[in-house]
């Protein structure tokens, strides 16, 4: 039976929110640094209290109930709202203050963190960045976790409950050994990238997915590209590769300053009526209520991208 004078705690909700987006106890025991036995007395307590079985337990697997999986939501913005009020209680109003947990994917981290982080704790001093950088369908899920505020990632993520605000459009240039035919081209087509041993990210990377797609949109045939047994997980893998004259690549060209100015490679661009690009943006939680400020940190982040190009 409901207790009308039932209140649940945050802890409580917490752990309900933990256990509902992990689908597993001892995972999300883990992720909240608790006991499994502790996980269960703070569920077992909130659901008590409701008069409401919010998830269903069973040797083999977890289960969100009906009347769990609609008070999901409920939960999660009751814990954002909590986590406002703490920021708001220092001081801040619209204002970027305390603890602020960042995702970033690999193929921008390195080329814009060092002035953007330069920037925002210019301009707010009492601001406590915290950095995440991992693939895109990683920081899709602790987003959805509440483990990180915000991230800056392509879009559009598809992230479910999100909102997103695009920064800024980011074009791709062609990098090649030193000595090949397109080196120093400004005037490339889509249909030059057929002449191309592309050399792609691993799997899982989103720069990845965003020159197959560039591929295919130009009818050309990325097969190659995949099935190769060729692997790198990281940009300066691939500018090595291509240095040693293995293939080609393509990079957002805000890399372009700190990965292609080695002995070995050259540059071409594409023409100005060519698309070649990718949209960047933050991505958040609806729940959240701090856009306001979201969106003065998307201005430092268009900031140091605009940066980074200057000294390419």
């Amino acid at each position: 039976m409901n207790n009308k004078e039932y209140r649940p705690t945050l802890s409580q909700l917490r752990t309900f929110v933990t256990i509902a987006e992990n689908k597993h106890f001892g995972t999300a025991a883990a992720k909240l640094s608790i006991s499994q036995p502790s996980l269960s007395q703070a569920l077992v307590a909130l659901e008590q209290g409701l008069g409401i079985q919010l998830i269903e337990r069973s040797t083999r697997r977890v289960i969100v109930t009906p009347a769990g999986e609609e008070l999901l939501p409920y939960a999660k913005a009751t814990l954002d709202a909590a986590e406002a009020f703490l920021t708001h209680s220092r001081g801040a109003h619209g204002t970027l203050i305390g603890p602020l947990t960042i995702g970033i994917i690999p193929t921008i981290a390195p080329y814009i963190l060092p002035s953007l982080l330069t920037s925002a704790i210019e301009q707010y001093p009492e601001l406590e960045p915290r950095i995440v950088e991992d693939q895109t369908r990683h920081l899709v899920q602790m987003l959805r976790d509440g483990q990180i505020d915000l991230a800056i990632m392509a879009l559009p993520s598809e992230t479910t409950g999100a909102t997103e605000i695009p920064l800024y459009e980011e074009d791709f240039a062609v990098v090649v050994p030193e000595g090949h035919e397109l080196a120093g081209r400004t005037d490339l087509g889509l249909a030059d990238l057929d002449s191309l041993d592309l050399l792609l990210l691993d799997d899982g990377h989103c720069l990845h997915d965003q020159i197959i797609d560039l591929c295919r949109k130009a009818d050309l045939n990325p097969t190659d590209a995949t099935n190769s047994v060729t692997r790198a997980s990281s940009l300066t893998t691939i500018m090595q590769l291509v240095a040693a004259g293995l293939g080609a690549t393509l990079v957002p060209v805000s890399a372009v300053e700190t990965e292609c100015h080695r002995p070995g490679l050259a540059i071409a661009t594409f023409k100005d009526d060519v698309t070649a690009s990718r949209q960047i943006g933050l991505v958040f939680r609806n729940s959240s209520s701090r856009a306001e400020e979201f969106a003065a940190l998307g201005d430092m982040v268009t900031e140091s991208f605009r940066g980074s190009l200057q000294t390419a």
